[in-house]
């Protein structure tokens, strides 16, 4: 079974800085793809940024020029900076298998951003 266990998250002022982690364990190397979703107070889910095994990034409007998602091998950064109150969610990790197809995810771990 496929474990994902992220940190990082907590509470942080306007304009600062945060950087979550997420590491899959569980024996399992066949992970093609990982990314970083989040869950605003009272919306849906919605995905911030993935990343391929090659490493290819991409990111939601909303946070190009500020958040910056990395790989290392089965582990996932997520680097926030000049967050915003909208910012404010629970952010969490996900894996993708190819063989057998099937996504993991994470707990999640709370981001509040507040004066």
């Amino acid at each position: 079974q496929v474990q994902l266990l992220e940190s990082g998250g907590g509470l942080v002022e306007p304009g600062g800085s945060l950087r979550l982690s997420c590491a899959a364990s569980g024996g399992i190397f066949s992970i093609t793809s990982m990314g970083w979703y989040r869950q605003p107070p009272g919306k849906e889910r919605e995905l911030v940024a993935p990343v391929t095994r090659g490493h290819s990034t991409n990111y939601a409007d909303y946070v190009k020029g500020r958040f910056t998602i990395s790989r290392d091998k089965d582990t996932v950064y997520l680097q926030m900076d000049s967050l915003k109150p909208e910012d404010t969610a629970v952010y969490t990790c996900n894996a993708n298998l190819l063989v057998p197809a099937r996504a993991y995810w994470s707990q999640g771990t709370q981001v509040t951003v507040s004066s």
